[in-house]
């Protein structure tokens, strides 16, 4: 199995990593404006104490684990339960200390500020 190096290696221009094996990719919308960068990720099945969302460096990792368990015998299964996983390559320029996450009804607004240094500002030009 390839470790998220060795995938990053493989395929240096893609700026996210996507995990083999058992996993799903869950739909991710990215939003930006001048203050932010919103990730808007959908997980249906995950509870909040099953999502993990880890910043190390440049790279951001979504993870839920999703855990459906129900009584009785299944007379049909379409639905398993597994993790949803992302990884994503941040670029340079954000505020880490000040992110937030929100998880509403399975999806996950995660609002990632931009830094002070990068932000567009407006120089006011004064008559001399």
């Amino acid at each position: 199995m390839n470790s998220e190096k060795d995938l990053k290696k493989q395929h240096p221009q893609s700026a996210e990593v996507l995990k083999s094996g058992a996993t799903t990719t869950p739909d991710v919308d990215i939003f930006v404006n001048d203050e932010e960068i919103l990730l808007v990720a959908d997980m249906p099945g995950v509870e909040k104490k099953n999502l993990s969302i880890h910043v190390e460096d440049d790279t951001l990792t979504l993870e839920g684990v999703i855990s459906a368990q129900f009584e009785g015998t299944a007379q049909r299964e379409e639905f398993h339960a597994g993790v949803y996983r992302r990884v994503f390559t941040l670029p340079k320029g954000l505020d880490a200390e000040k992110t937030r996450a929100e998880f509403k009804r399975g999806v996950l607004y995660l609002h990632l500020p931009k830094s002070t240094a990068v932000k567009p500002c407006r120089i006011e030009v004064k008559a001399g």
